[in-house]
């Protein structure tokens, strides 16, 4: 078999698999741990910010001892972490006395895998001799939404079949996907995203830049567009059809999820046809459209379908805000898309956190979402920004 950059491109898709595992499958078990350890719901939803802090922490240290190392030891690093964590979520938790704590160091394992992966392969595929960049990009990150989807309805299907007390099993066969692709990443062209002889930008440098911190908002906006109302999806769901709680948490993520992977798919696919200026624009006017349409149109369908039109709406964001800051800052490195992970990373965690604060306090998660809509109103400023400044370089 030869190995050039195409199954390079195949390596980094089925990485975005593993970290879709990592996140979606574990939150599938919380009930089953919370009956068969008798772990209270508070200690449960920790895992939850646990594995983000790790993440989060793995973001910023990651580009020193990545650099360090190279890239192709810490990608095989990275999947190791994703399979031995999820490995052990089947044996430590019985071997620990107290089986949160069990649980708990398997996350922390799986979860320094997760951020790994998600500083590394983006990198990765950005520095593979591709015709059009900008679809790779977008095509990478439309695996992590059709993981993401067949996690939930593999493991939903199995559970249905086989019973949820034969989790194990199932966590096991999860394992396969990483410890697969970690075997190909040891084989496949792995190329640098400088020119021989040249050296990343360093964090002054970075800094000095002010594209940098445009960038650094727009991705801290992608991701709390994304995430401020793909949390609430199963609720809406759950109202808006009147169906049972496990169908809604189906129903609601799921939709988002394959309508966000859906327009990473159609700029993956037609991406030389269409100007990704315009198209992050065009979805920015739609993100807000859909906040609008749940917050104040007082119908739950109407509310569901705006949950889908928001999914389709900010698939283009974060791996368009990549590509850019591909494109404005050549020499930034692997440091670059470490800072650009971590703004995501926040984004991902503030969104939420201002619905829940404005919600709880209004009493109405409605005007929770309805304050959301700052982000992709920021988000749509900022490109009009990196805009301005681009010109003015050029």
């Amino acid at each position: 078999m030869t190995f050039d950059y195409k199954k390079t491109t195949y390596a980094c898709f089925t990485g975005y698999i593993v970290q879709a595992i990592v996140n979606s499958f574990v939150p599938l078990l919380f009930v089953t741990f919370q009956k068969s350890y008798h772990i209270p719901i508070e200690q449960i939803t920790l895992l939850i910010t646990v594995n983000f802090m790790i993440q989060l922490l793995v973001d910023m240290l990651s580009a020193g001892f990545i650099d360090r190392i190279g890239y192709r030891a810490s990608v095989i690093i990275a999947h190791i972490c994703a399979a031995l964590g999820l490995a052990l979520l089947t044996a430590l938790p019985g071997l620990c006395a107290n089986h949160f704590v069990g649980i708990l160091i398997a996350v922390c394992i799986y979860a320094v895998g997760g951020g790994l992966i998600e500083v590394l392969i983006s990198p990765i595929i950005e520095a593979c001799p591709t015709d059009n960049k900008e679809a790779a990009m977008s095509l990478l990150h439309s695996f992590y939404c059709w993981g993401c989807t067949g996690v939930v309805l593999i493991s939903t299907l199995f559970f249905t079949i086989f019973g949820i007390a034969h989790w194990k099993v199932l966590t096991l066969f999860w394992t396969i996907i990483p410890i697969g692709n970690m075997i190909l990443f040891t084989k496949v062209p792995i190329y640098s995203l400088t020119d021989e002889g040249d050296k990343g930008m360093s964090i002054k440098e970075l800094f000095r830049e002010k594209i940098f911190w445009v960038l650094m908002l727009m991705m801290v906006c992608s991701g709390a567009s994304e995430q401020a109302v793909s949390q609430w999806a199963s609720t809406f769901a759950e109202e808006g059809l009147g169906i049972a709680k496990t169908m809604g948490d189906l129903v609601g993520p799921m939709t988002f999820s394959i309508l966000m992977g859906l327009s990473r798919l159609i700029y993956g696919k037609y991406g030389d046809r269409i100007d990704l200026d315009k198209f992050m624009k065009g979805s920015c006017v739609l993100c807000i459209a859909s906040y609008l349409c749940i917050s104040i149109i007082p119908i739950p369908i109407v509310e569901l379908i705006g949950c889908g039109i928001c999914g389709f709406s900010v698939g283009i964001m974060w791996p368009g805000t990549f590509s850019k800051a591909s494109v404005a800052l050549k020499r930034g490195g692997t440091l670059l898309f470490a800072m650009l992970a971590l703004a995501g990373d926040l984004g991902c965690s503030s969104g939420p956190t201002l619905v829940g604060f404005v919600s709880g306090a209004a009493g109405d998660m409605r005007l929770g979402i309805l304050a959301g809509i700052v982000a992709p109103v920021l988000l749509l400023a900022g490109i009009y920004r990196y805009k301005e400044i681009r010109d003015r370089v050029q």
